[in-house]
């Protein structure tokens, strides 16, 4: 490598084609205040070294992690655990894809990288081509998978989350001893709400009696029928301070419980198990005060607003209804009555009319069929036919006689004709002799048996009378 040369000193002497250069020093031990090294051959210097090193594994804790899609790249921040230092760390995504959990920031990993120095900024990076979890990593790695476990069981699932009553009349409690945690939900929900009771248990958050004391306060107030919502709350600390709210029988312990469940551990950032399992998350102790309890304001201010709206809808139903009512008393049917009346009184009258003259009409029909009937009667009456000169004639028994022979000389006869009744006897001969009209021929009167009749008789049956010829 040609090592770059210096400017011309104050005392360098100048020559024909310019002032002459200095020659560098060929190594940082031969540098002198007189001939010091450039930034830039610095840069190139240190470059060349950090080139020559191995890949070493290096520990520290994950600040940062960048994602570049499409790039293949993603980017990390590691920084040392003590000191106040950090690095850039590239790494490929298909080295991200090997490990079994997610990194987070806060995990501790150990990264297997090359060091490399950009000469132009004067940078030292860490080109990583492993990642191992480690120390809270690991730890990170077990809640990891214990959350995975967890969630295909089912407890995490919002289906199963229990709704927040709107007014409870008793909070339970579980917080730390004189902790702040249990002054910001106190003050701030009895602010909120002055009436709101409370059903305290103060218990270890923190070390190894916290699991048990939390679960033995959380199963007492479950099982507390005055108890409404149970708000299980603790201050922000590290990720092993908020341990034991991520154990496993806790967790199952909130997530079956009866009464509705508020978790409220540690600050926005943080999320322990517990928060997955309770029935709602609040990120702060406050924020769990302002979910348990509403306002006592803003809930006056929604009645008075709810009251205004009420008044002014049923005002406008009242003024659209009278509006509607104007309206229809304004129509003539309405302001005048008797109209609609006289119409139908017309129309009443028309038809009584037309009902009487059709009643009539049919009166006098059936009337004139009647003695058009009476008429027939009459005339087929054997009583007319006797009106007009015929008789019945009878023997003893009430036989009517239909033939002269039937009745012997000297019988006793019963002739009944339109007056009355007679009695005749049976004769030889008739004694009746018709009149002969001019130029007719006489004939023989009489039949060889006797008898008075001659031309045509009418021979009537008492039960059928017909006409004979």
């Amino acid at each position: 490598m040609t090592e770059p040369t210096a400017p011309p000193g104050p005392d360098a002497p100048a020559g024909p084609a310019g002032a002459a250069r200095r020659e560098l020093a060929a190594t940082a031990a031969q540098t002198t205040p007189e001939n010091p090294w450039p930034l830039r051959l610095l840069s190139v210097k240190v470059g060349e070294y950090v080139a020559r090193m191995s890949p070493i594994w290096v520990e520290g804790e994950l600040v940062q992690l960048n994602r570049r899609p499409g790039s293949g790249m993603a980017f990390m921040t590691l920084r040392d655990a003590d000191v106040d230092m950090s690095f850039s760390v590239p790494v490929r995504e298909n080295v991200l894809r090997t490990l079994s959990i997610d990194l987070v920031p806060g995990a501790r990993v150990v990264i297997h990288a090359k060091p490399t120095f950009w000469t132009k900024r004067g940078s030292l990076q860490l080109e990583a081509d492993d990642i191992r979890p480690v120390g809270l990593g690991e730890l990170l790695a077990r809640l990891e998978h214990l959350r995975r476990v967890l969630a295909a069981e089912g407890l995490f699932d919002a289906s199963r989350k229990k709704p927040l009553p709107f007014l409870p009349g008793v909070v339970g409690l579980v917080c730390g001893r004189e902790s702040a945690a249990e002054r910001d939900v106190v003050v701030n929900a009895q602010r909120r709400w002055p009436a709101v009771r409370f059903a305290i248990r103060e218990v270890a958050v923190q070390g190894d009696k916290a699991v048990r004391e939390v679960s033995a306060a959380l199963k007492e107030l479950d099982a507390d029928d005055e108890v409404d919502v149970i708000i299980i709350s603790r201050g922000g600390g590290s990720l092993e301070d908020l341990l034991p709210f991520s154990d496993e029988q806790l967790v199952r312990l909130v997530a079956r419980a009866q009464t509705p469940i508020v978790s409220a551990i540690g600050h926005e950032i943080d999320t322990p198990l517990i928060d997955l399992a309770a029935d709602v998350r609040a990120s702060t102790p406050t924020d769990a005060a302002k979910r348990v309890v509403p306002d006592i304001q803003a809930e006056a201010e929604q009645l008075q607003l709810g009251r205004s709206r009420l008044r002014t809808a049923i005002r406008g139903r009242l003024e659209h209804e009278q509006a509607a009512l104007d309206a229809i008393r304004s129509r003539p049917v309405l302001d005048q009555p008797a109209s609609i009346l006289a119409g139908r009184a017309d129309e009443l009258r028309s038809h009584l009319s037309l009902a009487r003259t059709i009643a009539r009409a049919r009166l006098d029909r059936a009337d004139d069929d009647v003695r058009h009937l009476a008429r027939q009667v009459r005339a087929l009456s054997p009583l007319a036919t006797l009106e007009r000169g015929y008789a019945v004639v009878q023997d003893a028994d009430g036989t009517v006689v239909r033939s002269p022979e039937a009745v012997a000389v000297g019988a006793a006869l019963s002739v009944r004709v339109a007056g009355g009744r007679f009695g005749a006897e049976r004769t030889a001969h008739d004694p009746y002799t018709p009149p002969l009209e001019p130029g007719a021929v006489s004939a023989a009167a009489g039949a060889p048996g006797g008898g008075t009749h001659t031309g045509t008789d009418l021979v009537t049956d008492p039960d059928h009378p017909q006409e004979t010829a």
